[in-house]
């Protein structure tokens, strides 16, 4: 039996920093598509740029930085060099670990995309593809080109914290008709899209979660430093979290390696490693004595491979963080200013075996997912 195709729809290849989380996430997606129903799909990542991402460019990050303070900016000049680095490492991990599209597709040639590709239909996720300020609503993304329509579900697509108002509900009342089930990856927009729509809607989680640590470790790169460290992974700066991470090294004697835009704590004996590919930030979450990170991705990386952690609040992030949290039982990880008492030392067991009944649940209803996109 010839196997259907499935295209991907997510962000990835196309932003203002690259991000391993979003590389990641659509590695495991493909590679569950790839396994699932007896080897029944083959899954294309659809190297597609929304929109908002065609002014872009990650080699010149500067107009579109989240801070846009001088000290900011000058740290992102002084990165440069490991910046490029960095996109070399994504590249190739794109070109090596997915199985891309014949070609780069845009609202402008999309039409073309389904006779080229021999797309049989299209699964949209995971990651914050649906935030409104992210990506406004985008056609790829809310399956409305024509060649999507009726063809298309979701997986743990995210909303993130969007806001939106009398006009942009509109537009997604009508959107949400495109699908032919949705899995919806927080829970702070389930109830809203049930209400809009007669198809199945579900919680499932992030992508990432449905592989364990052993799928990753044949990834993974060897181990990096011999000595000790904790590292911080920061998606964004944040000063309490730095002084968190250096009162934890000094307690405990451990080296600080970190993966941020803080190019000048290279100057206090920091490892800066902005430089780092996919496989090497594998290697740095697995292997470090603790994870500090205000990273959703981040967290579930150290749970994969039972590395402790703790994780700082993230303006336009908290919710997805929270959520997460939740879902492995340990609220306790949550900080603020760094001063928090510290957490219980976490129960990795009881963690897995939450993810092992959630994966179970986004397992099963994935695969219906599928069954009601090809009926």
């Amino acid at each position: 039996m010839e196997k259907k195709r499935i295209g991907i729809m997510s962000c990835n290849i196309y932003c203002n920093f690259t991000n391993y989380g979003s590389a990641l996430q659509t590695y495991a997606m493909q590679k569950v598509i790839n396994n699932m129903d007896n080897n029944a799909y083959e899954a294309v990542v659809m190297d597609y740029c929304p929109k908002t991402m065609l002014d872009k460019d990650i080699l010149n990050p500067f107009k579109h930085m989240w801070d846009k303070d001088p000290v900011a900016r000058k740290m992102c000049e002084l990165t440069l060099p490991a910046i490029r680095i960095n996109n070399d490492k994504f590249n190739r991990f794109y070109s090596d670990r997915f199985n891309l599209s014949s070609q780069k597709y845009t609202s402008k040639n999309f039409q073309e995309c389904v006779s080229k590709e021999k797309l049989d239909g299209f699964v949209v996720g995971s990651d914050t593809v649906f935030c409104l300020e992210e990506f406004d609503l985008d056609d790829g993304y809310f399956a409305n080109y024509p060649e999507m329509k009726n063809k298309t579900v979701s997986y743990a697509a995210s909303f993130g914290d969007s806001h939106f108002t009398d006009e942009s509900f509109g537009r997604l009342d009508s959107l949400l008709g495109n699908f032919k089930a949705l899995g919806i990856r927080e829970n702070n927009f389930i109830d809203y899209v049930k209400s809009k729509v007669s198809v199945p809607v579900e919680r499932t989680i992030d992508p990432t979660l449905l592989l364990d640590a052993s799928d990753y470790n044949e990834i993974t790169a060897t181990r990096i430093y011999a000595e000790p460290y904790v590292l911080m992974y920061a998606r964004r700066y944040n000063k309490s979290m730095e002084d968190y991470t250096r009162k934890i090294a000094q307690q405990n004697g451990w080296k600080i390696v970190e993966i941020s835009l803080r190019a000048t704590n290279a100057e206090l004996g920091h490892e800066v490693r902005y430089d780092a590919g996919v496989e090497e930030f594998l290697s740095l979450v697995k292997n470090a004595e603790m994870l500090v990170t205000n990273s959703f991705h981040g967290m579930i990386f150290a749970v994969q491979y039972c590395t402790p952690f703790v994780a700082f609040s993230r303006d336009q992030c908290d919710n997805k963080i929270e959520e997460l949290l939740d879902l492995f039982g340990i609220d306790d990880r949550l900080f603020i200013t760094g001063s928090e008492p510290d957490p219980a030392e976490i129960d990795f067991a009881g963690v897995h075996d939450r993810i092992m009944k959630a994966r179970t649940r986004s397992l099963d209803f994935f695969k219906k997912e599928l069954e009601i996109c090809f009926s």
